[in-house]
């Protein structure tokens, strides 16, 4: 019997004790740092592929030759930003996990769960640094954002004169390279309507699948921008909660030094009344 009462005790405090832990978490944050790695992940992931196959369709159906290690043309380019998108999965992969650091000691429920605590300057300044950084990069993803809808935009034309093949016929269009400054004036790289080099290109799976990553890898810096401003919201309310913790703060301690006065006069004038009276 006394057996049965013992388990039945420690599943109730293992129960409170995850009743705790949940509400210690801090789910905005958690949200937000999801739909930032989903949104990074996305525009890395996609966009790194999406570069592969636009050198891959400049190469064979564009003929456009790969210069010298030390001149900086496209395929330059293009390692570069793969380059810079290895640099923003590692870093914004850092970045969340400092704001979810960040949520989980400025959230109310962690404070009843350990107890009081003290609101620093240091505190408060993190907070306000937080604030500030977060609010450059949802600027810097909106950018990226903007830089990412320019692909977007001319494979979209690209995918759309191949899927108009046949009425596009007589027009005799032509996809030149030199309109999106990819290469110099000076080279004549560009593909026509009605050439077999066009039919290949429109054939390929190349061209279906990187105008899609593109779409994709712009879809994710999208959710970039809304976790920046989603972080942006959690963090102002975080830092209204740590200045409004700093005046009560503030509060109780005034009204303790008084208490403690008033206590201190109301026992020295009952020596006083005692002394008196003896």
């Amino acid at each position: 019997m006394e057996e049965d009462m013992d388990e039945g005790q420690t599943q109730k405090g293992c129960f409170e004790c995850c009743i705790k832990c949940l509400g210690g978490i801090p789910y905005p944050s958690l949200i937000a740092t999801i739909l930032l790695y989903a949104g990074v992940a996305l525009f890395c992931g996609c966009g790194h592929e999406a570069l592969s196959g636009t050198v891959t369709i400049l190469q064979n159906y564009f003929e456009v030759v790969r210069g010298p290690m030390d001149s900086l043309d496209v395929f330059t380019m293009i390692d570069i930003i793969k380059y810079v998108i290895y640099g923003i999965a590692s870093a914004f992969f850092v970045y969340g996990i400092l704001l979810m650091v960040e949520g989980f000691f400025t959230t109310g429920a962690i404070r009843d769960l350990y107890g009081d605590f003290k609101i620093t300057t240091c505190g408060r300044c993190v907070s306000a640094w937080f604030i500030l950084l977060t609010y450059i990069f949802m600027l810097a993803w909106l950018g990226v954002t903007a830089f990412t809808s320019l692909p977007v935009f001319m494979y979209f034309n690209i995918w759309t004169i191949c899927q108009n093949t046949t009425a596009v016929e007589s027009a005799n269009l032509c996809l030149d390279l030199r309109q999106f400054g990819i290469v110099t004036i000076g080279e004549e790289k560009k593909v026509c309507t009605g050439s077999e080099k066009f039919f290949k290109m429109c054939e390929s799976n190349e061209l279906d699948l990187t105008f899609h990553l593109f779409i994709c890898a712009l879809a994710g810096a999208g959710a970039a921008v809304i976790a920046m401003i989603h972080y942006l919201m959690v963090l102002s309310a975080n830092w209204a909660y740590v200045k409004d913790a700093c005046r009560m703060q503030k509060y109780e301690d005034i009204k303790s030094k008084e208490e403690q006065e008033l206590h201190d006069i109301h026992s020295t004038r009952s020596k006083e009344r005692l002394n008196a009276y003896t």
